[in-house]
């Protein structure tokens, strides 16, 4: 039976496949490349801002347009973190907003010092006008039940 499966699956398959050579069957190496995207940092600043404004965002959708910020390799404009902290407020997750700051001290890498005060200073008034703390006027920046390191304790 597993061969008669196995059979019928391939050939299905093989009859889906095109080749350049002619051979039926035969598979060809194909890339599947995107095209380069020929988007600016302006057009993708007020795309993604355009969807953290949207009215019926729900948290599903703002937890995902965070996560792919959050993967790419960049720190995103202090204009998206504030568009995006009132989109939190906006679905009443509270949670999620300082989760995102923290996120965004976190890639800030190894340049945490320069760039997140920067990203702070810019936020300030969006941070004030929702009541939202920073991760660090929380103490969530220390660790709560830390042990001594054993090599400082003499």
């Amino acid at each position: 039976m597993f061969r008669s499966l196995a059979t019928k699956a391939y050939s299905s398959t093989a009859r889906c496949l095109k080749t350049n050579s002619g051979f039926p069957g035969a598979l060809m190496n194909q890339r599947n490349m995107s095209k380069h995207s020929t988007e600016t940092d302006e057009e993708f600043d007020a795309r993604y801002e355009a969807y953290f404004n949207r009215k019926d965002i729900d948290g599903w959708e703002l937890r995902k347009a965070m996560n792919d910020l959050t993967t790419m390799d960049l720190v995103p404009e202090p204009k998206l973190i504030s568009a995006a902290l009132r989109a939190c407020r906006r679905v009443n997750d509270y949670a999620l907003a300082v989760r995102y700051l923290e996120a965004i001290k976190y890639k800030c890498g190894n340049r945490v010092k320069e760039i997140y005060p920067y990203i702070l200073q810019e936020i300030r008034p969006t941070l004030n006008e929702l009541g939202i703390s920073t991760p660090e006027e929380m103490g969530y920046d220390k660790p709560e039940l830390a042990l001594k390191n054993v090599d400082d304790i003499h």
